[in-house]
């Protein structure tokens, strides 16, 4: 599958769309828009291109990670699907929003199903195999396409870091023990896309990435 990346300015958020462009459906994970320039931004890429969504899916329920969950649901008339761990995150997003003074603009985050790990979403032909990754939040998960060898990682690893696990629910070995056992044991030449800052590659992490070592 293909992945298109959005950059939003809630906190550098990185927005992707998946494509499995035999099939023209895609999903959207992680919506990040804050205004209506941002939300412009990702549904005109969709309908210029003709694409599907069939999914919402969030990597966990921080507020800058499903701040665009409603609008994206509604406007495509498709489910939002995450780790039932982080379900009380999303009922209580607004609390984290009115940390950031933007309260009025976000709404509760209700999942409509859940996902867990070993789990696998079907986008067209494609596949995304879900692998649970707690430490920044108690469900962040990571979706692994094996075909397109690439892997989105939400904020459990980054270029050269990890998450951060000074938030509710987070917790610092068990963020590194599952980044370990979970996304350090999938191929070197694997992609990763993470929720903030650039690509890089599992193999480079290992490497290189001092929170590891």
């Amino acid at each position: 599958m293909k992945v298109i990346k959005f950059g939003f300015s809630l906190f550098g958020i990185n927005t992707y769309v998946v494509v499995d462009e035999p099939t023209k459906s895609c999903a959207v994970i992680d919506p990040g828009m804050i205004d209506r320039e941002e939300e412009e931004a990702l549904t005109g890429y969709i309908s210029r291109n003709g694409l599907k969504v069939t999914h919402v899916i969030n990597t966990h329920l921080h507020v800058d990670h499903a701040i665009g969950d409603k609008y994206v649901s509604e406007l495509f008339k498709v489910p939002v699907v995450g780790h039932k761990a982080d379900e009380p995150l999303g009922e209580r997003i607004q609390q984290q929003a009115t940390m950031f003074g933007m309260a009025e603009r976000v709404e509760a985050v209700s999942l409509n199903s859940y996902l867990d790990d070993g789990d696998e979403v079907k986008v067209g032909d494609g596949r995304l195999m879900v692998l649970h990754v707690p430490g920044h939040s108690p469900g962040s998960i990571a979706l692994y396409d094996p075909d397109g060898k690439f892997v989105i990682t939400g904020d459990a690893l980054f270029a050269g870091s990890v998450g951060r696990t000074d938030l509710p629910g987070g917790n610092y070995s068990q963020l590194i023990k599952a980044v370990k056992d979970k996304l350090l044991t999938l191929p070197d030449n694997t992609a990763v896309y993470p929720g903030h800052g650039p690509a890089t590659t599992i193999g480079q992490e290992k490497k290189y990435n001092p929170f590891l070592h």
